[in-house]
């Protein structure tokens, strides 16, 4: 029999495969990203509620609309930004509620963007099988089952591993009590798992800035969190000795992630060097301790452990290439991901050469993903500049600071210069904006460009315009 489905007429067998392609035809079905900005915006609202509370606050004063939606909104995306001094502002329960808006945060969006890949892949592989098949079958109950045990596996035990070091650190080193710290530590750990950038000290992360006790458990924590988790699935795999070969995504991954944070170490450390502000006043190893560490926090972790705001301008730019890359994708990272970059790179290359095919990692790459990784960077610079141009009118800062903001707000690293608790209020919401896009617009963007993906019936002339 025959049906109607939306606008379009479609062939159907039997009841049972009318009801399988109804299903499959409900909005929130053909439209995933839908459901995730929806819920992403349900966590924003009620975390915005909790932090207006006055029990809150350490004044047992409500807080502002807006300082709480900021706060609110770049806890769930795990970006680090704050208009208030954390540690002194918020009491212990504004404290657990940060916390919690963080774990959420953290979990949701690599369980969303992971669920959302095995669809992507589960849907176009099924389409070049079946061919002529416009329609295919859902992720099994099965795939999504193993999917959120193992992001909440991964996530729990990479933080109970950080949250054990740094606990015993900061009991051991800087005798804290018991309590104390295993509070610092648990923290911490989320934050840096998630790539927050939050932190329980006033000065962030400075007093530990030539500590490697404290920074290279972080630094472990972040890296995995924004290598994402089906890379993190797969070399687990691979140590446990039950796969044999890399994947295309693994492989683009860890060797762009490690490319990007070798040049990013090595420059902000040789730039840096002899900054009396920054790294000049440590000792050599105090110096490559925190060189290293703001080499890697770019990748959108979003600590700091010298003042951003003395650093020089050309390690502000290095910084805000390497935090609008972003890390992996499916991971607690932001940015337009390393994925992204690396695949444009391959394209830009296999131009060059005259090379007629785009050959990534011994595979050759759909002319569909080049347009995706195309359209996903220039959706974000052209919402980085925007942001710039409204934040230069709107604010009285100049160009390096307002566009170090916005490249962090949209890269979701956290990182300042120390503008952010200054800037009026219409340009707070326009970080918050940014925060929210950055977070969940490359992945339900990339996922839509995805899913959206159809043969056209007819094509056009073809004429050639002059380029360059």
């Amino acid at each position: 029999m025959i049906v109607r489905l939306g606008s379009r007429w479609r062939p159907v067998a039997s009841a049972r495969d009318l009801l399988s392609t109804r299903r499959q035809h409900r909005p929130g079905a053909k439209h995933p990203a839908r459901l995730i900005v929806a819920g992403f915006g349900v966590v924003l609202l009620v975390g915005t509620v909790l932090l207006m509370l006055p029990v809150a606050a350490e004044s047992g004063e409500a807080t502002s609309f807006v300082a709480a939606l900021f706060t609110a909104t770049s806890a769930v995306c795990v970006t680090g930004l704050v208009v208030v001094d954390t540690p002194t502002y918020w009491s212990a329960f504004g404290e657990a509620v940060l916390l919690a808006l963080i774990q959420v945060g953290g979990l949701g969006i690599m369980t969303l963007a992971s669920l959302l890949g095995l669809l992507v892949a589960r849907r176009l592989g099924l389409r070049l099988q079946r061919g002529a098949q416009e329609e295919t079958k859902s992720v099994g109950l099965g795939s999504v089952r193993r999917v959120v045990v193992g992001v909440i596996a991964t996530s729990f035990v990479v933080e109970i591993a950080t949250a054990a070091a740094l606990t015993a650190r900061f009991a051991i080193g800087y005798h804290e009590p018991a309590g104390r710290a295993v509070y610092l530590g648990v923290f911490h750990a989320v934050s840096a798992f998630n790539n927050a950038g939050f932190a329980l000290y006033t000065d962030n992360l400075v007093r530990f800035a030539a500590d490697p006790w404290i920074n290279v458990p972080i630094m472990g924590a972040f890296v995995l969190g924004g290598l994402g988790f089906p890379v993190l699935f797969e070399i687990v795999r691979h140590v446990r000795g039950r796969a044999h070969r890399w994947s295309m995504h693994a492989r683009i991954t860890l060797t762009t992630y490690a490319a990007l944070s070798f040049v990013g170490v090595v420059a902000i450390t040789a730039i840096e060097w002899s900054n009396p502000d920054t790294l000049g006043t440590l000792g050599v190893g105090g110096r490559l301790v925190a060189g290293i560490f703001h080499g890697m926090t770019p990748r959108t972790a979003g600590f700091n452990s010298v003042d951003v705001g003395e650093m020089h301008p050309a390690s502000l730019m290095i910084t805000d290439i390497l935090m609008f890359v972003g890390g992996g994708s499916a991971g607690t990272a932001g940015g337009i991901k390393v994925t992204t970059f690396a695949l444009l790179a391959a394209v830009m290359l296999t131009e060059v050469r005259g090379d007629t095919h785009v050959h990534v990692a011994g595979r050759k790459l759909p002319a569909a993903v080049h347009r995706q990784a195309l359209t996903v960077a220039l959706a974000g610079v052209g919402l980085v500049f925007v942001a710039t141009v409204v934040l230069l009118l709107i604010s009285p800062f100049g160009l390096d600071a307002v566009l170090f903001e916005s490249v962090s707000a949209f890269g979701t690293v956290g990182m300042s210069t120390g503008i952010t608790a200054d800037l009026p209020e219409a340009a707070q919401l326009v970080i918050i904006v940014l925060m929210f896009a950055g977070r969940v617009g490359p992945i339900t963007f990339a996922s839509a460009l995805a899913l959206r993906e159809r043969e056209r019936r007819y094509d056009l002339p073809e004429e050639r315009p002059i380029v360059g």
